[in-house]
């Protein structure tokens, strides 16, 4: 092979804010400055309080996923370094999250349901020219942020963005990621590279087509480098055996793990809510790796702005062969809503906002967005949608973690979702507590049960199998679970006999049996081959 060296396979790839497992939510300016604070900052004072229940916690499985930071004794100095730094060098988001504070307690006073101009003088100094206050029509106050503004300001930090590089053989399996900061260890090779860096194009291109040993050392060289992992340990002489097979007649529809899917024909490829993993020895066979995804991917289509939906993780590895990216509608400056495409504009992409019901032509057929209810708290959040796509007379619906607590919905959009081929929908029923995910925005306590009732749910049996008598789908494929091991790292999911979640897409099965249509709950990979006449 000579001078030439590929990326191996079981190197993964952490994108770091400030330290942290970076996604969407703390690249948006101001729900970064929230988490910042109430999240991180929050997590590693109660760690330095009392360090010694957060290292027996990482001892129970059964907490994984709660707020316990995983770092030894030993690292207790560097996470009080970590607080330090927030003050010392993320003042303007420190004070660009008391701000919004502020302003929501600003517009709660104001109950008289009257003119509100007179509040702009008394927005906070740091939000002034960065919020449009108004009305709605039961005059109870509000804002919106001007987004595009905010990523203008001193209040986006790319500075704080970084690169953690490890290796599966090292660790095993990887540790849960949104609890803990990431700290330079004998397993991990850090360096700074903002997530618009060509440095993350040309290492995850590497994987593909190999780099000298020159190359590889010009990418490297003048780069602060910290952690015991080696630049030599990330690569090989060696190409993956595992290699992307075109397609050469039908569709070929790949489960990728998770809420992921491959849809190919000869002529486009599009990936839907794509989290790959890093192949290691442990789950070799069971995972769709990077090295078997296609040489170009022309669309990547996500549902929705939770961080196992748009992993940022991943598009970071797929930018440098993504054509474009399909996006659900936006509502517009809204706190808990931040505008997808404008996080996926700062990474370089190209971005498509598609409304509901919006469609693009692809060859030989065409994507639509379809409305997506549920899943969110009962928060108003616009950014979502289920796909639809339509390829050589062929139809696969992906409706991720769509709930239907209206089937009437469904009844509207009947000629259109009607005999698909494929139709995937998500049943993780019993969802977190919506605070899990969006605690860090609220400025006031949220009451127990407030919060235990606004769960993060998506369709249970009864939802699900009403969609498929009216909608009469040729096959059904359960998914979106979180049951894969090689996720946990980022899901944080252990079920446990009996739960919920299991019952109840178990009992889905049993209820498309009664009604005589195959249905199947995926799990890892799968590969299938839908015939076509043209």
């Amino acid at each position: 092979m000579g001078d030439s060296y590929y990326l191996k396979e079981d190197v993964y790839i952490e994108p770091l804010f400030n330290h942290w497992y970076a996604w969407p939510y703390l690249i948006a300016p101001a729900t970064a400055a929230r988490h910042l604070t109430n999240t991180h900052r929050r997590i590693m004072k109660s760690y330095v309080k009392n360090y010694e229940l957060h290292i027996l916690a990482k001892e129970h499985k059964a907490l994984t996923g709660g707020d316990f930071v995983d770092c030894t004794e030993e690292q207790l100095e560097d996470i009080k370094q970590l607080i330090a730094e927030i003050e010392d060098n993320c003042g303007e988001l420190v004070a660009l999250s008391s701000d919004i504070k502020k302003l929501n307690e600003l517009m709660a006073s104001h109950v008289t349901g009257e003119s509100i101009e007179y509040l702009y003088e008394q927005v906070p100094e740091g939000l002034k020219g960065y919020v449009e206050l108004f009305m709605d029509m039961e005059h109870n106050p509000g804002y919106r942020l001007i987004e595009p503004l905010l990523y203008n300001s001193h209040y986006y930090r790319p500075d704080l963005q970084s690169i953690s590089l490890g290796l599966i053989s090292k660790v095993g399996d990887r540790p849960f990621v949104f609890s803990t900061p990431r700290l330079p260890d004998d397993n991990h090779l850090q360096l700074d590279a903002e997530f618009n860096d060509s440095f993350w194009d040309t290492l995850c291109r590497a994987r593909e087509y190999p780099l000298s040993s020159q190359q590889i050392k010009e990418l490297f060289d003048g780069r602060q480098l910290s952690g015991g992992l080696t630049v030599e340990e990330l690569f090989t002489d060696t190409p993956s055996q595992h290699q992307h097979q075109p397609v050469t007649s039908g569709i070929r529809l790949t489960y990728t793990g998770h809420a992921g899917f491959l849809i190919e024909s000869e002529d486009v490829s599009i990936l839907i809510d794509p989290v790959i993993a890093s192949r290691g020895d442990q789950y070799a066979s069971d995972v769709v790796s990077f090295s078997e995804l296609p040489e170009k991917i022309d669309y990547i289509c996500l549902t929705h702005n939770h961080q196992d939906h748009i992993n940022i993780e991943t598009l970071l590895q797929l930018r440098y062969k993504t054509g474009k990216i399909l996006v659900p509608k936006n509502n517009g400056g809204s706190l808990a809503d931040p505008s997808m495409k404008l996080i996926l504009k700062q990474l370089k992409f190209t971005v498509e906002e598609m409304e509901d019901l919006d469609q693009i032509d692809i060859p030989h057929g065409r994507i639509t967005a379809i409305p997506f209810l549920g899943e969110h708290g009962d928060l108003n959040i616009r950014s979502k949608a289920a796909w639809l796509v339509e390829l050589r007379g062929k139809k696969c619906f992906f409706g991720a973690d769509s709930a239907n607590p209206d089937i009437n919905l469904y009844r509207h959009m009947q000629p259109l979702l009607a005999d698909a081929d494929v139709f995937a929908v998500g049943m993780e029923c019993v969802g977190a507590p919506y605070t899990w995910l969006y605690g860090a925005l609220n400025t006031k306590k949220v009451a127990p049960v407030i919060r235990e009732s606004r769960r993060l749910n998506g369709s249970d049996s009864a939802q699900a199998i009403e969609m498929v008598k009216l909608l009469k789908p040729r096959q059904v494929f359960i998914y979106a679970l979180g049951m894969e091991p090689w996720y946990k790292y980022f899901i944080g999911l252990d079920y446990s006999e009996g739960a919920k979640q299991i019952d109840e897409s178990d009992h889905m099965l049993t209820l498309c049996e009664t009604i005589k249509t195959p249905a199947e709950k995926l799990f890892g990979c799968k590969v299938m081959t839908l015939e076509t006449s043209t």
